[in-house]
């Protein structure tokens, strides 16, 4: 029997990675679908009267192995992928569907929660119940309980195919992200970029035999400093061309047919469940339940930053002429240009900021931010295995000293690393037969790597991004619920932003940088006039930034708010709508939708606006803390009591409204933004 299908003979029973073969999975997942179908066969043939006991219950615990190894799969596939697990993923993805489709489109079944659903006033189930029966019944319900044989047929196909698309998506964006190159052997060609960076090309080039060169890469850690600093233009140019251009060039990456399918797909699929559009589909369960909403959300956001944005262009371009630069800014100079200004403006910048960011310092304020909050311990242990030796695990615990769970923590960018940052679960938390089973957790990230001459040492952005992906992981290890579906994220997506960019606002408070931001070789701390430059640049272009986030946010809902059948150039109709909003034109031969994994691959189709809509949650939460003191402990433990805890067993806005005692106010955000 694969170990996968084994109870875990390993401390805190994490998992054995060393002891899972690849060709492990199909075989283990099948297993485990098998064993799930025969539990939700017993559900069915049992003639006692449908109960929330035998049928909801029931079926909550079904799933429990297959969410393991799906887990344990998916996350090796997005952190330390291969050729092998890419193929094998093209092989997972529709068993899963297949099994998902089996269980939404059984009739049986579905008979069995509606005979409780219907009776669910008589039950006197508590909140949680009551959202656990709601859950499986809509789960069904919008998923093709309802629909007639062949219905039920269409429906497969389209879930078989969309699997298929997405994962292909996924890999042509990581496999010409890898393919992508930029050597230099000309050390003029550096002129500008910061000593970290050169470093790390020196390393990167190191590590493909091309010593005495350097090599950067699409990898954010090497590209983001590389626009903002680089003296030579011609090169700017062409690291922003490659990196805007991924799966648009008409080769064996090209990600258009497969968008315009994958949207296609999208909509035939939500009009077969009854509703106009994929957005229709999924805003209804969501905060902002309509697309009508969203769109008004985002105009709103739209009116108020797009007249700050225009303006800090105007700003930019007269001081790029002031200086000696191009009167026309093009879309791989506002980087650089916008940092020499924010430097003349605050006398502040990423390369003053590094030394007082240390990843292990920074890693340890994290964790005395959340001490200080919450009252839990992390401890490093050696001794829990990992995937790769780059990797981190820490033990959580209580006050008491009781395990909160286990946090795994995964740094650095390499070969088979999917860009970005995340936070997954190996195993969610739950409650089943008086065990508390407690949650593994972990961050993803791609920070600058250490170098043989200097540790990590993290940017400003990267720190919030730190403790962003943090926010996430705690309201996974905090979470006190009895079922594993509705536990730590598992809540509405535009809910789930809360908890994370909520933890950002932190890393701009003096009390806070106290706690980690020491100078690597001096260990002096942040100086106050250095803090007090960061807060004051924090709107610095705010407005630019606001439309960055509202072209991707409207560009996915264009791309699944209406039918999109009759679209044939994907460029040409992202040009269009960019254009509207954008203050800089589209350039041609770049695109943000072929690679623009977060709707096509990530999961959040129609959901892209939920950043911004949790700021507007995040700003006014923080507003409350900062009324009452940033560790103030009773606000802390309302937060976790209220927010953190309760994962998805009570509709966000109640739980927010117990939070905070009020709904949110948007003018936090739009302050703190600088745009009111």
């Amino acid at each position: 029997m694969s170990v996968l299908l084994e109870k875990f003979d390993t401390k805190f029973l994490t998992v054995p990675f060393s002891k899972i073969k690849n060709e492990d999975f199909v075989p283990a997942l099948k297993q485990a679908i098998l064993s799930a179908k025969k539990n939700i066969d017993l559900i069915k043939q049992d003639k006692n009267k449908a109960s929330f006991e035998n049928v909801c219950e029931a079926l909550e615990r079904t799933d429990r192995e297959i969410n393991l190894i799906s887990n344990t799969f998916f996350n090796l596939h997005s952190a330390n992928t291969t050729d092998s697990l890419q193929l094998i993923a093209k092989e997972i993805s529709p068993i899963l569907a297949e099994y998902g489709n089996d269980v939404a489109m059984d009739g049986e079944l579905f008979a069995k929660i509606r005979e409780v659903y219907d009776d669910r006033i008589n039950l006197h189930l508590n909140t949680e119940q009551e959202r656990l029966l709601e859950k499986q019944y809509k789960a069904l319900a919008r998923n093709g309980a309802l629909l007639n044989a062949e219905e039920k047929m269409l429906l497969r196909e389209i879930d078989k195919k969309l699997s298929k698309l997405t994962l292909e998506f996924g890999d042509h964006v990581l496999n010409e992200k890898n393919k992508f190159e930029l050597i230099i052997d000309d050390k003029n060609d550096l002129r500008g970029l910061p000593d970290s960076s050169v470093e790390a090309a020196v390393q990167a080039a190191k590590e493909k035999g091309r010593d005495g060169k350097w090599l950067f890469s699409l990898d954010y850690p090497s590209y983001g400093p590389f626009l903002t600093y680089a003296d030579n233009r011609d090169l700017r140019e062409k690291m922003f061309r490659a990196y805007n251009s991924v799966g648009l060039k008409d080769n064996e990456f090209d990600n258009k047919s497969i968008i315009l399918e994958i949207t296609k797909l999208r909509c035939d699929r939500a009009k077969l469940l009854g509703h106009a559009t994929h957005s229709n589909y999924v805003l209804e369960e969501r905060m902002a339940e309509t697309p009508e909403r969203v769109m008004q959300f985002l105009d709103e956001l739209l009116q108020k930053s797009r007249p700050h944005a225009l303006k800090e262009v105007k700003e930019l371009e007269k001081f790029s002429q002031s200086i000696g630069g191009p009167e026309k800014l093009e879309r791989w100079d506002t980087n650089y240009y916008a940092e020499k200004l924010r430097k003349e403006k605050f006398d502040v910048d990423d390369e003053l900021l590094r030394p007082y960011f240390k990843l292990e310092n920074v890693i340890n304020g994290g964790f005395e931010v959340a001490n200080r909050l919450y009252g839990i311990t992390f401890e490093h242990d050696s001794e829990i295995e990992t995937y790769h030796p780059d990797v981190l695990a820490y033990v959580v615990r209580g006050e008491r000293g009781e395990l909160v769970g286990i946090f795994y923590a995964d740094f650095f960018p390499r070969k088979g690393k999917r860009g970005g940052a995340w936070m997954t679960e190996f195993r969610a938390q739950s409650k089943y037969q008086g065990v508390d089973q407690r949650p593994h957790v972990s961050i993803v990230c791609n920070f600058t790597k250490p170098t043989d001459t200097r540790p990590s040492l993290l940017t400003h952005d990267e720190v919030l991004t730190f403790f962003h992906e943090f926010g996430h992981a705690l309201h996974g290890l905090l979470s006190d619920v009895h079922y594993e579906s509705l536990a730590g994220p598992s809540v509405y997506w535009d809910f789930v932003e809360l908890p994370s960019q909520v933890m950002e606002n932190w890393v701009y408070e003096k009390e806070c940088l106290d706690l980690f931001a020491t100078h690597y070789k001096t260990g002096e701390k942040m100086p106050l006039e250095i803090i007090n430059k960061v807060r004051n640049a924090r709107t610095f272009l705010e407005g630019r930034m606001t439309i960055r986030q509202l072209c991707l946010g409207l560009l996915d809902m264009a791309w699944h708010g209406q039918e999109t059948a009759q679209i044939k150039d994907v460029e040409k109709f992202e040009r269009e709508l960019i254009n509207k909003v954008d203050v800089q034109p589209v350039l041609p031969g770049t695109c943000i939708s072929t690679a623009f994994s977060h709707i096509f691959n990530g999961g959040y189709s129609s959901g892209y606006y939920s950043y911004k809509w949790a700021e507007v949650l995040d700003a006014d939460a923080f507003e409350y803390f900062k009324e009452h003191g940033i560790f103030n402990k009773d606000v802390a433990q309302k937060f976790r009591q209220q927010i953190l805890s309760k994962g998805g067993t009570d509709h966000p806005m109640n739980l927010y409204k117990k939070f905070r005692g009020q709904e949110p106010n948007i003018d936090p955000l739009l302050r703190r933004s600088g745009l009111i």
